[in-house]
C-alpha cells in the first residue's frame, strides 16, 4: 500500500507532485531545494541553499516517520560541480557513519534558475521491517 508524505505548508501540491511516498517500510523523498517556507530560494548562496535543502528534506523525512540517520540512498543535483567540496561538508554535517549511498550529478538547470542544488532520498521508516521479496532464478 502506498502512503503519501504531507508536509504543512506542501509547496509540491499545485505541481501534482508528492513530498514522499511511503512504501513497504521504505520512504522515497522527493527533490528538496533550498527554498524557505515561502517557496523562494534563500538567499546566501550555495551552503546557504545547501542546508535550507537539508532542513527541508529533514522536514519530509520527519512527516513519513523518518529522519536523517534511516537515509539510504540520496541523489544531490548541483548546478555546478565545483560546489563538489561544498556537498562533502553538507554531507559531514547532516549525516554520520555509516553514511548514505549517494550520487552527486551536475545537471544544466533545476526548476528555478537561481537554485543550485536539490537532494532526493530513500529512507527507511523508523521502526518499520523493510520489505523485501526477490525471486531467485
Amino acid at each position: 500500500m502506498l502512503e503519501r508524505v504531507i508536509t504543512n505548508p506542501d509547496p509540491y501540491e499545485p505541481f501534482l507532485l508528492s513530498q514522499g511516498i511511503k512504501a513497504g517500510g521504505l520512504l522515497f523523498i522527493s527533490g528538496q531545494a533550498g527554498a524557505g517556507e515561502d517557496g523562494k530560494i534563500v538567499p546566501g548562496g550555495f551552503l546557504a541553499q545547501g542546508e535550507q535543502a537539508f532542513a527541508n528534506l529533514r522536514r519530509a523525512l520527519e512527516a513519513g516517520g523518518s529522519d536523517l540517520k534511516h537515509v539510504i540512498k540520496v541523489t544531490i543535483f548541483v548546478t555546478d560541480m565545483g560546489h563538489f567540496e561544498d556537498v562533502v561538508a553538507l554531507r559531514r554535517k547532516f549525516f554520520s557513519a555509516p553514511y548514505p549511498a549517494d550520487t552527486i550529478a551536475e545537471i544544466k538547470a533545476l526548476y528555478t534558475p537561481d537554485a543550485m542544488i536539490e537532494i532526493e532520498a530513500i529512507a527507511a521508516v523508523a521502526g518499520a521491517p523493510v520489505v523485501v521479496d526477490r525471486q531467485e532464478g
